[in-house]
């Protein structure tokens, strides 16, 4: 649907899959994923069905982060960690059906800004959140554009 691209409702509407601009997301430590909805262009690639979105839980994509540090010496941003693990899913797909395949993500940052969201992940303390199909359906439900 159309929704605003900001929370204020200040941006022009954009087509976009949203749970709508007034949604507040949970406080997960990929700050820059804590967003509506999905990008216009990422939502016209989704559409069109030539992307497939997947769900990640943090606590997986933080071990993907760790194991991406300790292979490249880079310590990712949490928001890279998510494509990183569907990275990684992809290389053991592949691997497990003997196909070479190349494989394209975005590392868009460094976690430095992020430690102690590292540190959460290795004490322990860094919880996973799945929204509920109830959750999803109440944000939807809400959705108040002009006409």
């Amino acid at each position: 649907m159309y929704d605003f691209g900001d929370s204020a409702g200040m941006t022009p509407l954009l087509p976009m899959y949203t749970l709508g601009h007034n949604y507040i997301p949970e406080k997960i430590h990929a700050g820059g994923l804590r967003y509506h909805g999905a990008g216009v262009l990422v939502s016209q690639l989704l559409k069109d069905g030539l992307i497939e979105a997947k769900a990640k839980m943090q606590r997986e994509c933080f071990e993907s982060g760790v194991l991406f540090a300790r292979t490249e010496g880079i310590l990712p941003a949490p928001e890279s960690t998510y494509a990183i693990a569907g990275a990684l899913d992809e290389a053991r797909k592949a691997d497990l059906e003997g196909v070479s395949k190349t494989i394209l993500f975005n590392l868009s940052g460094h976690g430095h800004f992020d430690i102690s969201a590292y540190e959460k992940y290795f004490e322990n303390n860094l919880p996973d959140h799945e929204l509920t199909t109830a959750e999803v359906e109440d944000a939807i439900s809400k959705i108040n554009l002009p006409a």
